[in-house]
């Protein structure tokens, strides 16, 4: 069971910047697709960023040119980092893991097997 742990919520002013960490266990890097997505008061879940093994990756067009993710496999851990933060990032933030490497659908669907149990983001001054 792909178990999936996120850190690095927290309080942000517009336009600053934080990164999210997730740290994974029993996770299959060179076949598998992990990515973040995030549930906003009052909205759907939405697929915020995915990435794959391949190098693939896909961002909503909400974040581009804001977000990005990353990983170190060494350490077991996946990345978000947010930059020029909106008040619309504000959400609960989940990293999410899935056996499918395709990271389209899996951000468009907000499709995955797996989830972590989320962390805050608050943008506000």
């Amino acid at each position: 069971q792909v178990q999936l742990v996120e850190s690095g919520g927290g309080l942000v002013h517009p336009g600053g910047s934080l990164r999210l960490s997730c740290a994974v266990s029993k996770f299959t890097w060179e076949s598998d697709a992990i990515g973040w997505f995030r549930l906003a008061p009052g909205k759907e879940h939405e697929g915020v960023s995915c990435m794959n093994s391949a190098g693939e990756s896909y961002y909503a067009d909400s974040v581009k040119g804001r977000f990005t993710i990353s990983r170190d496999s060494a350490k077991n851990t996946v990345y978000l980092q947010m930059n020029n933060v909106k008040p619309e990032d504000t959400a609960v933030y989940y990293c999410v893991a899935d056996r499918r490497p395709a990271v389209q659908p899996m951000c468009r669907q907000v499709r995955a097997e797996h989830w972590g149990q989320g962390t805050q983001v608050t943008v506000s001054s």
